[in-house]
């Protein structure tokens, strides 16, 4: 057999010669062997030949337009077996030369993408050749509104083997209000050094690819129509609500101060009015307390309930902050000045991570509660009634860390982090 090329998706064919040297009637059975076996033929396959006669047969190869089919030099054997004596077997070789060929497949996902400023697609490339080729990407778009970069910019395959990159796309500035603006771009999956080679078939060569980045305005088109409405009514406000409002106040605060007429019949001696003399209003005793209050008392009930007078008291708000690590438990306390009783009647537990774990808080000796820091993130109490925690008692809490949470930056927290808030009336103790 001589050598033979052949390229892969066409034909070629090679003649074998079979000769018969016995002295008897011989049949032949030929079958190719090796790599070239699945795609190559022997017409016809069996030959009956007389003695000293011979028959050529045709060998017909027709490799696939695939990656399994490798360029270069692959041996072409066909085995041929007499059936009367087979110990006199034949297995005539040649060497058959693939040639090469170059195919690219390349997908982008998503074709369409939307985003203020920047984009990300996934490019997906595979080497449907028979020989290994180094692939280069590249984008461009008709203007230079886009700026292209790949990750990474070269991939290495060899026959059959796929491969991913990744194609971020940004543009110059963003597009404050309006209509999203369009920009559509291309993207090449080339073989490197392919414009060098002008035999290259061009779907080998690139495979160009359309895509678009769809730039959103930072503010959507209905804040707008809101901003609009908002100056007109601020418009409208101080031309027209806010005269007419001074207006009527001005005339209320202007009838309020003029002064009423006194009937005749009750104005006193020399015009004054009842209590405007001498004598009039309440008489003060020794140390200035008032005959209207028995006992030296001012009428008002100063006690605390505790045995102690209460001086007037102050609204008053107390933070306690806890940080605790994973797996730790940690306390955080507020105590009661000295002289002083705090009368709660709010209290708000923010677990704004949402963490997981056991969050206690007490007043004094009394426990409040225990939840389960898992279900919730803010939670509140309230009491008609307040309650009372004396001087030098304190407000606890107590926090079990089971698993830091996750806050609105999208990042675990290292640690679990509570924050409890305390509202009430601080009060003096007078003794």
């Amino acid at each position: 057999m001589a050598e033979v090329t052949v390229a892969p998706g066409d034909i070629a064919t090679t003649s074998l010669t079979v000769r018969n040297d016995s002295d008897i009637v011989e049949a032949y059975s030929l079958e190719v062997i090796g790599d070239c076996a699945s795609w190559t033929t022997v017409e016809p396959a069996r030959v009956s030949l007389y003695p000293g006669t011979s028959e050529t047969v045709t060998v017909r190869l027709e490799p696939p337009r695939s990656p399994e089919v490798r360029a270069g030099d692959v041996p072409l054997a066909v085995r041929i077996l007499p059936a009367e004596h087979p110990e006199s077997v034949r297995v005539p070789e040649t060497t058959v030369h693939i040639g090469e060929f170059h195919e690219l497949h390349a997908e982008l996902a998503p074709r369409r993408r939307r985003g203020w400023l920047r984009g990300r697609y996934r490019l997906a490339v595979r080497n449907q050749g028979n020989s290994p080729v180094t692939v280069g990407f590249t984008a461009g778009q008709a203007g230079e509104e886009l700026r292209f970069a790949f990750s990474p910019a070269e991939r290495k395959l060899e026959p059959g083997e796929s491969a991913e990159t990744g194609l971020r796309v940004r543009t110059g500035k963003p597009v404050w209000f309006g209509a999203p603006v369009v920009w559509p771009f291309t993207v090449d999956a080339a073989e490197s050094g392919e414009r060098e080679d002008p035999r290259r078939e061009e779907s080998a060569a690139r495979v160009p690819l359309d895509a678009e980045f769809v730039q959103i305005p930072v503010f959507p088109k209905w804040l707008l129509a809101v901003l609009a409405a908002l100056l007109a009514l601020l418009l409208a406000w101080f031309t027209l609500v806010r005269p007419a409002v001074r207006s009527a106040a001005k005339e209320a605060a202007t009838e309020a101060v003029q002064p009423r007429p006194t009937p005749a019949g009750e104005q006193g001696e020399a015009g004054q009015t009842p209590g405007a003399g001498k004598g009039a209003g309440p008489s003060t005793g020794p140390g200035g307390k008032g005959k209207g209050a028995p006992n030296g008392s001012d009428g008002g009930d100063g006690t605390d309930g505790d045995g102690g007078s209460a001086g007037g008291g102050r609204q008053s708000s107390e933070t306690i902050d806890v940080q605790t690590s994973g797996g730790e438990t940690k306390t955080g306390t507020f105590r009661v000045p000295e002289g002083s009783v705090f009368q709660v009647t709010d209290v708000v537990v923010a677990n704004f991570q949402g963490d997981e774990g056991l969050l206690t808080f007490t007043f004094g000796d009394r426990k409040i509660t225990t939840i389960a820091m898992e279900t919730f993130r803010n939670q509140d109490y309230h009491w008609v009634t307040p309650i009372k925690i004396p001087e030098n008692d304190t407000v606890t809490v107590e926090v079990t860390c089971a698993k830091p949470g996750t806050p609105a930056s999208g990042r675990r927290a290292e640690g679990c982090h509570e924050v409890l808030n305390v509202s009430g009336v601080l009060s003096r103790i007078s003794r």
